[in-house]
């Protein structure tokens, strides 16, 4: 199984932080968001890896390499300008020989484990989301999950989208029509009943901001302090 980490965005929300620095170099508990997902995948098998950049990319490209020291091999794919994230795995296709694979944020950071998404059965669907409560700054959430583990539109019981998801290709084949976002092909999906989910109970945090980056790096430092 091959991977993708999205890494191209401005980080506009995370001025000035990401003023020289791309969003997913910024440091979380001694590393880079980066190789925090580089690390997780490979420690779930996942060592073949492909990294999308535009805003500062030269600078990802630079501290994450051939991927060899990481234990994985990387290819990146350099956008002009960022694509948003449909556009940007569309164009890479090709990378994942038809076969499902791992799409993952870099600006997200989880002690969520990709062993078992790796080795899921998508059997009829075409995506599989990983979904997390709802964080403050998303307290309607994205959608609601059936007992049956099927991706519906939001009802009583919603959770948010954690940015990390199983594909098969055929999902951007059958829904991608030259949408940006993701959304839209979600909901393409949703309608076919070709999309299921699972909500997991682990830490996430979605770094958009200075102050949930602050109060991450907090939060991680106490619990650092604690463990000793």
């Amino acid at each position: 199984m091959k991977a993708m980490i999205l890494a191209a965005g401005f980080g506009k929300r995370l001025l000035p932080l990401t003023a020289n620095t791309p969003k997913p170099l910024l440091g979380v508990n001694g590393k880079p968001l980066i190789q925090w997902r580089i690390e997780a995948l490979v420690d779930a098998g996942i060592t073949d890896i492909m990294i999308n950049h535009s805003y500062l990319g030269q600078q990802i490209v630079d501290f994450c390499g051939s991927g060899e020291r990481f234990g994985a091999s990387i290819t990146y794919s350099a956008e002009p300008e960022p694509l948003e994230t449909a556009c940007g795995i569309h164009q890479v296709l090709d990378f994942f020989e038809n076969a499902p694979f791992v799409v993952i944020n870099a600006d997200i950071y989880t002690d969520y484990s990709l062993v078992d998404l790796a080795s899921f059965d998508l059997k009829d669907a075409l995506a599989h989301l990983v979904m997390v409560d709802n964080p403050e700054h998303n307290p309607s959430g994205d959608f609601s999950i059936t007992a049956t583990g099927q991706l519906i539109l939001p009802e009583t019981n919603t959770a948010t989208y954690s940015g990390i998801a199983l594909f098969h290709p055929d999902f951007f084949h059958q829904y991608f029509a030259g949408e940006k976002p993701l959304k839209p092909l979600f909901l393409k999906a949703i309608a076919e009943g070709k999309i299921t989910a699972r909500k997991i109970d682990a830490f996430w945090e979605d770094v958009g901001t200075p102050e949930r980056y602050e109060s991450l790096n907090h939060h991680l430092a106490l619990n650092l302090r604690s463990s000793l």
